[in-house]
């Protein structure tokens, strides 16, 4: 069943590339464990460093796991417009954000002072400037980190991350600027 579902699964160019295996993909998408664990294997480090950056480290292993789980569930909707990887990477987005959703305090993390840094421990200097960013991100209120994190660090458009995180584009660009703005502030009363 698996070789006849890899020869009738036609990728478009889009979806080449990369060091993944769209063999792979498609046999994972067939049931075949064995596929499966290879993809798991190539796409574990990035899609965990993703969660580890939204989530500040706060169950990330957690989330990871539960992104290669939506991932068995629904490799088999991978049609091809894309890179497997790029699709891989929004499916991790978009289960971190659900799980966003359901903590009690999302509209809370919108909302908390710029004054958030002055009740926090100050920070030692690593003597690393990528250390101390590093840190200072996840020092970041969540709505601010996880905008941070998707714009700056991952690319995505403010239209895109309004679509994922139900909020204005608006909301978006102002949590942006907040986020720079503590960034800012924070890195410069460590130097």
């Amino acid at each position: 069943m698996g070789a006849s579902l890899l020869q009738s699964q036609s990728f478009p160019a889009a979806a080449r590339g990369g060091t993944e295996t769209l063999d792979d993909v498609a046999l994972a998408a067939a049931g075949d464990v064995r596929a499966f664990e290879r993809v798991y294997r190539l796409h574990l480090p990035r899609v965990h460093s993703l969660v580890r950056r939204m989530t500040a480290g706060r169950d990330a292993d957690e989330l990871t796991q539960d992104v290669f789980v939506r991932l068995w569930q629904k490799i088999g909707s991978f049609r091809g417009d894309s890179a497997f990887g790029t699709w891989l990477h929004r499916l991790a987005v978009n289960v971190v954000i659900e799980r966003f959703r359901s903590d009690t305090t999302r509209r809370q993390r919108h909302l908390d002072g710029e004054d958030v840094f002055e009740t926090l421990p100050a920070l030692t200097r690593s003597g690393d400037l990528s250390m101390d960013l590093d840190t200072a991100v996840t020092r970041l209120p969540e709505g601010a980190r996880e905008i941070f994190v998707l714009h700056d660090v991952e690319g995505y458009k403010h239209g895109e991350i309004a679509e994922m995180l139900g909020i204005s584009i608006g909301t978006s660009k102002a949590q942006l600027h907040r986020a720079r703005m503590m960034l800012r502030k924070h890195l410069r009363a460590q130097s």
